[in-house]
């Protein structure tokens, strides 16, 4: 049996790094997959991978109209919308707080947490039909903080606590609202913020180092969670903030 046999997920920055993860695990457990991101040419190539039974749209999650049109063009093609996974996000700059920009502020604020508003807003009534579920991906910085990340890590810890009043106020509907929190992953993004490090050379065997299992993963650590986190398996699992992190947060270490 297949955990998410027959459901429908639309799933945000689904193109790439641990979302285009997710979107395949999400699509061998059954699941007819949405794709929303806002390159044509990754979204059409990760479709083509996926297979014609999964959708891609041209979607900023940043933008209102968008994320409306992108949710009411699911539900024209499947007829229904079983779960919303929130995992398109920027994490730059690299900065302190007092050097960030106006503009670079917005960006994070607009692409990390707004689209929660706004994938909730239109989806809302689909989740509602379908008591269905909310799963966002955060950060374990989110919780712990970050040298030179200040506005990037403000997006995720206000993720973190807003995924748990989601999970309170959607009960009564049955909705189900989690959050994921990665500590390194080697995505296109990661390797981006690893070239604008002071020393790019030694980012790969920090990144090792940080996690007690020992190594840096790929996103499908973090897909597998979803997968469950999505399911019947954790149909009593809501308000969840999940260290997906090999034991990043545990203890005092030292880092070589």
């Amino acid at each position: 049996m297949q955990l998410l046999s027959g459901k429908v997920i639309f799933l945000t920055g689904g193109s790439a790094g641990i979302g285009f993860e997710c979107a395949k695990a999400y699509a061998e457990a059954g699941a007819n997959v949405v794709v929303a991101a806002s390159s044509p040419e990754p979204v059409e190539d990760a479709v083509r991978q996926l297979g014609s039974a999964h959708l891609g749209i041209v979607c900023d999650v940043s933008k209102a109209d968008d994320v409306e049109i992108a949710i009411a063009k699911t539900l024209a093609r499947y007829g229904k919308l079983d779960a919303i996974h929130n995992n398109a996000g920027v994490a730059s700059p690299s900065k302190p707080l007092h050097e960030t920009s106006d503009e670079e502020w917005g960006n994070l604020m607009d692409v990390n947490l707004k689209s929660i508003l706004y994938t909730t807003r239109y989806g809302f009534e689909a989740l509602k039909e379908s008591k269905g579920c909310i799963l966002n991906t955060s950060s374990l910085v989110g919780e712990i903080g970050q040298e030179n990340h200040a506005a990037y890590t403000a997006t995720k810890g206000a993720m973190n606590t807003l995924t748990k009043s989601m999970a309170l106020d959607y009960a009564q509907y049955k909705i189900r609202v989690n959050a994921v929190l990665p500590a390194g992953v080697w995505t296109p993004m990661l390797r981006e913020w690893s070239k604008e490090q002071p020393n790019p050379a030694s980012i790969a065997q920090y990144l090792d180092d940080i996690h007690p299992l020992g190594y840096c993963p790929e996103g499908d650590v973090i897909a597998d969670a979803c997968v469950f986190l999505l399911s019947e398996k954790a149909r009593f699992i809501t308000g969840t903030i999940l260290p997906v992190s090999g034991g990043a947060e545990l203890g005092y270490r030292s880092v070589r």
